[in-house]
């Protein structure tokens, strides 16, 4: 009889003749190993095809466990989660769910590990995430969780990592989980990370996001790493009944005329150097060429300062501040949110106000405090650059302003779900300050390219 195992993130299928036509074509052959290897994200559909085919297969493979009692709690879904996890179902348990920030994408995984009852892997991109899962999985099912990452390695039945642990040890564990759970699975597309989900080779796949689009256009391949996108809904149609309501508004501030012409000029030598490099800025590898060619001169390395003095006057124009400690007048009984592009505007921020401020350098425990300080209401308002765009609960903020950003829609969506979590009839509202005249405007149409700020 064929015999089917896991091996290094790969199935290796031996007993069966190199030609012989019953092997699935996801199947090569190994020369070295006189024997067939596929995938280890191929499991399901070889099975499948082993059965149709009707070649016996001793699957040694699958080393995951089921999980007998299911969730301890169960929490009365609202609709659309219900309809997300039929659909789920009719996708075979393979597909991607699009809800936005503060819809319960959460829940919906806890029902979707209910229904499958299979050992769960849960990859999140970040500790903090990391931290919310295992207290969730701990809350709703009576099994031990384990943690890999940030210096743990318990490996159990329900399992939270971080994206860049699965990626260093999936070709280890991947034959220990029957379903894997892809927090914020617009990260998972890459040459890395895509490793921790073709090296697993669990038949069962969620992935969870409000913002499936990539700037690089790679969300096309989540198809294959999870599935299709089996269940979408947007801020628009979920706003008032399941999300807050909101408003957004635009405000342009203007640069003093010796700001202008500093601005101007400092932009112009910064553009006339990649000009001269024939860089073009829009292609994927423009970033990395400026610096690579802006360091090996001091042509090049004066175009590198031009670059940084031009981006701080636009995004962090002193008309720009001067608004913020105006809204924060107009909202000093909220709680808001104050979000950069960078950490040395976000710290410029919390000098200025003092406001406490978080950074990729501000540890956990410290962040922790920040934010329970938020909830409490002894602080008011928060700095910060880019930690907080995505999957960190502050339901208790109401207010957004964005003082600088990238030209991402997915972080812009992000950002504004950071204060669309419903709670008692709050309204929320996302004020974005842009610079007029600048890289900034053009900046600001791209990341509005979405339904929820039409």
């Amino acid at each position: 009889m064929a015999e089917l195992r896991f091996e290094g993130g790969t199935l290796l299928l031996r007993g069966v003749a190199r030609d012989d036509a019953r092997v699935p074509p996801c199947f090569r052959w190994d020369a070295r190993a006189d024997a067939h290897r596929a995938e280890a994200i191929d499991y399901a559909a070889a099975i499948l095809a082993f059965r149709a085919a009707g070649l016996e297969v001793d699957d040694r493979a699958r080393a995951y466990a089921t999980l007998e009692a299911g969730a301890r709690i169960h929490r009365e879904p609202r609709p659309y989660q219900s309809e997300a996890l039929l659909a789920l179902k009719k996708a075979r348990g393979r597909g991607v769910v699009v809800l936005p920030t503060g819809a319960g994408k959460s829940h919906l995984a806890v029902m979707a590990i209910d229904a499958y009852r299979r050992a769960t892997l849960v990859v999140a991109p970040t500790l903090d995430l990391v931290r919310q899962w295992y207290d969730l999985l701990r809350q709703h099912f009576d099994v031990p969780v384990g943690v890999v990452g940030g210096g743990d390695f318990q490996v159990e039945p329900l399992t939270v990592t971080t994206y860049d642990s699965a990626h260093l040890h999936m070709e280890h564990l991947g034959a220990r989980f029957g379903m894997v759970i892809f927090d914020e699975c617009h990260h998972l597309p890459g040459e890395s990370f895509s490793m921790a989900a073709r090296f697993c080779l669990a038949p069962y796949r969620l992935g969870l996001t409000a913002t499936p689009e990539r700037q690089d256009g790679r969300e096309v391949e989540l198809g294959r790493l999870i599935g299709p996108i089996v269940y979408r809904r947007d801020i628009v149609e979920m706003s008032g009944r399941y999300l807050a309501d909101y408003e957004v508004e635009r405000v342009e501030v203007e640069l003093s005329p010796e700001e202008r012409a500093e601005y101007q000029a400092e932009r112009g030598i910064y553009l006339d150097f990649v000009r001269a490099q024939g860089i073009s800025m829009k292609s994927p590898s423009g970033w990395q060429d400026f610096i690579q060619r802006s360091s090996v001169s001091r042509e090049g390395r004066r175009a590198m300062k031009a670059y940084r003095r031009q981006r701080e006057l636009a995004f962090c124009a002193p008309a720009k501040l001067d608004y913020v400690e105006h809204l924060l007048r107009e909202h000093k009984d909220d709680r808001c949110l104050l979000f950069t592009q960078d950490n040395r505007t976000a710290y410029t921020i919390a000098r200025r106000f003092l406001v406490p401020v978080i950074t990729h350098q501000t540890k956990v425990t410290e962040r922790s405090e920040i934010l329970e300080a938020l909830a409490e209401g002894r602080v008011r308002a928060i700095a910060t650059s880019k930690v907080l765009n995505e999957g960190v609960d502050v339901p208790d903020a109401n207010v957004a302003i964005i003082v600088s950003g990238s030209g991402s829609v997915r972080e812009h969506v992000q950002r504004l779900g950071r204060v669309l979590r419903k709670k008692g009839d709050k309204r929320a509202i996302l004020y974005e300050i842009v610079t007029a005249g600048t890289s900034e405007t053009y900046t600001s149409e791209r990341r509005r390219d979405h339904s929820a700020y039409r």
